[in-house]
């Protein structure tokens, strides 16, 4: 059986921006999601691949932020070899692939390499693309999702050829609709991938050999750069999936993301969730460390993280909660992420819209409590979002609270 790898590509702390104020004092990739970190979905998929004896995580990121959560992936996932290599400085996301490449490649020497951007949320089908791709036998399969028409331009569109599944066409975020087949952010390559990285490489050093105004610098964008020419040279294809599929580009979409996750999990791992009852309407996450009033209603589409604390008469409804928060009686939250370690106090009311379809310039939807926020009793927060440290003790709207 051939040896296949797994490549989860985490960036790092300059690429979290979106994703603040959650971001401030938790990296992205381990943002719970789903009662799990954002990491943690991407690395459980590729654990249960046929014949994948190795996970390589590469970010930018220190490696003690990374070193407990590797730990702990050892041990859940025992027989499979779990890194995390970190790039001296961002160098791209091909660029980072070809740095590390003799880890990647060492033996067992990969056939097949999964590459995963971790700001997604999916339902990784694995296995399908693994069928396609071993039928084609090209350089490249790529997961291509179908978007809405207005929103394909914010994407990397793909041009399909629907008889071969063959890609005509690649573009990264075209200034006009060609497409609503785009980019997922799930890649399953043959190890000549890095040949084809050498030549980017090779031909990105010869321009700047030729242009004294192109600077010459290491990042190598896997999209541009590699499956540009790739797809030109007809050697890439794409499996398109009719699954679930989200970006997790802002906390909006954590909040869709995790919803996402919870109905998956319903139906994969319903041990995982809390069982249904009159006052927990699934899929609910609730941490064992968690304490729940009896009479507080919990759900749909809730993560509940460790040691909060939940009182009587609480309603939480599409919403995550992070470690050590504590909803005080007849609380109330909906469409929000409230932070960790934060009070929101009696018949206080944390609430936001829900995400919108179209991102609206300007328009804040969900709300986020960051750490250690308080909220005094029967005050409204409603589409906002409060940096750390706060005691709010007026109602707010709209607002961005520094």
């Amino acid at each position: 059986m051939s040896v296949t790898k797994g490549v989860i590509l985490a960036g790092g702390p300059s690429k979290g921006t979106r994703m603040r104020p959650l971001t401030l004092d938790c990296p992205k990739p381990l943002l719970p999601i789903a009662g799990k970190p954002m990491i943690w979905h991407p690395l459980s998929a590729l654990a249960k691949v046929p014949g994948l004896t190795e996970i390589i995580i590469i970010g930018f990121y220190e490696d003690s932020v990374m070193s407990s959560f590797i730990k702990e992936s050892k041990r859940e996932f025992p027989n499979i070899g779990i890194s995390y290599l970190r790039e001296y400085k961002a160098l791209g996301t091909a660029g980072g692939l070809y740095h590390f490449r003799d880890s990647i490649l060492r033996p067992p020497v990969p056939q097949n390499i999964f590459i995963c951007n971790i700001d997604i949320c999916s339902a990784y089908p694995f296995q399908e693309m693994m069928d396609l791709h071993s039928k084609h036998r090209g350089v490249g399969t790529i997961m291509g999702v179908n978007v809405k028409k207005e929103t394909a331009v914010r994407y990397g569109c793909i041009v399909v050829d629907p008889e071969t599944q063959q890609m005509l066409h690649y573009v990264e975020k075209p200034e006009s609709w060609i497409s609503n087949t785009v980019n997922g952010g799930i890649y399953l390559f043959d190890k000549s991938l890095f040949d084809e990285i050498k030549v980017a490489m090779d031909e990105k050093t010869a321009r700047a050999a030729e242009d004294p105004l192109i600077k010459p610098d290491e990042r190598l964008r896997l999209e541009q750069d590699v499956i540009v020419p790739l797809a030109a040279a007809k050697k890439m294809h794409v499996y398109q999936s009719r699954d679930f599929w989200r970006q997790i580009k802002t906390a909006a979409s954590a909040v869709t993301a995790s919803s996402l996750y919870l109905s998956r999990l319903q139906k994969t791992s319903p041990d995982f969730l809390a069982k249904p009852s009159s006052n927990i309407i699934p899929p609910v996450y609730i941490d064992s460390t968690a304490t729940i009033d009896p009479s507080a209603k919990i759900g749909p589409n809730v993560a509940i993280g460790p040691g909060v604390v939940v009182g009587e008469g609480v309603r939480v409804k599409d919403a995550i909660i992070l470690e050590g928060t504590t909803l005080e009686k007849h609380s109330c939250v909906l469409n929000s992420i409230v932070g960790a370690n934060c009070t929101v106090g009696a018949w206080a009311r944390v609430d936001g819209a829900p995400e919108p379809e179209q991102d609206v310039k300007g328009q804040i939807s969900v709300t986020i409590l960051a750490t250690e926020v308080s909220l005094a009793p029967e005050t409204l927060v409603r589409s906002c979002i409060v940096l750390p440290n706060k005691s709010l003790n007026r109602n707010s709207a709209n607002e961005v609270l520094l």
